[in-house]
């Protein structure tokens, strides 16, 4: 019993339990594996599948944003894509791809791609018209006007976009992992959970909580510093 013996310790487990607990793992790691590794294994597959969401959704967006034939090609398979939970297809995934890291690194990447995709397309959408005429006054080119005015008009809504990619990502990484993996921070919950570990389970969500707060943090610094020019008249 904890909390002057009113609540169950298997249900909430007192501060000093968890903290004992996180320094265990810190120290004897958890199953085979240290609590780094563990970390490490779930970052390492978010990374992939978020770079690889990145560099194809930002691209795409941008263009369906300025081309409407692009978008009328892709746009209908966003739609369809977007709404649906992650986890409603991963079963799908793992009978094509296996229970290995491809399958996680895939539903992430489709996790992550509608939000980038999607706010890249309203960046451009929301580009004043009076700006492309003026650059074309001044006898700027299709590509010209592209890169020296849809670019930086948009990013502001890009790095939306790339946050709310990350968010989406982050959580699905951590509900693939426990439906199907053998190591990671919501691989590490899951199995504390069924021996009632409630202290590795706190420790495990806390690590989360902080490691998604600190992910946030650095894309708002980069938002800074990239659009330094947002909200200024």
């Amino acid at each position: 019993m904890t909390w002057h013996g009113r609540i169950s310790s298997l249900i909430i487990p007192a501060p000093n339990a968890v903290w004992t607990s996180f320094i265990d793992l810190l120290q004897n790691g958890y199953k085979g594996h240290t609590l780094w590794q563990h970390l490490w294994a779930s970052l390492q597959r978010l990374f992939i599948a978020y770079f690889a969401a990145v560099l194809f959704a930002i691209p795409l967006g941008l263009v369906s944003g300025y081309s409407r034939r692009v978008r009328a090609i892709f746009e209908p398979v966003i739609t369809f894509l977007r709404p649906l939970p992650p986890l409603g297809y991963y079963t799908i995934i793992i009978l094509w791809m296996g229970t290995g890291n491809t399958s996680k690194i895939v539903l992430l990447f489709l996790g992550a791609f509608s939000p980038i995709y999607v706010s890249c397309v309203a960046g451009v959408s929301r580009v004043k018209i009076d700006y492309l005429n003026r650059a074309r006054t001044l006898g700027a080119n299709q590509f010209q006007v592209f890169s020296h005015v849809v670019l930086p008009a948009s990013l502001p809504d890009i790095f939306v976009g790339l946050r709310n990619a990350m968010s989406v990502a982050y959580a699905t990484s951590v509900a693939a992992e426990m439906v199907a993996a053998g190591s990671g921070i919501g691989w590490l919950v899951l199995d504390a959970s069924k021996y009632l570990r409630s202290d590795v389970v706190f420790v495990g969500i806390i690590i989360m909580g902080v490691t998604g707060i600190l992910l946030d943090t650095i894309l708002l610094l980069l938002e800074k510093k990239v659009v330094f020019w947002e909200g200024k008249d």
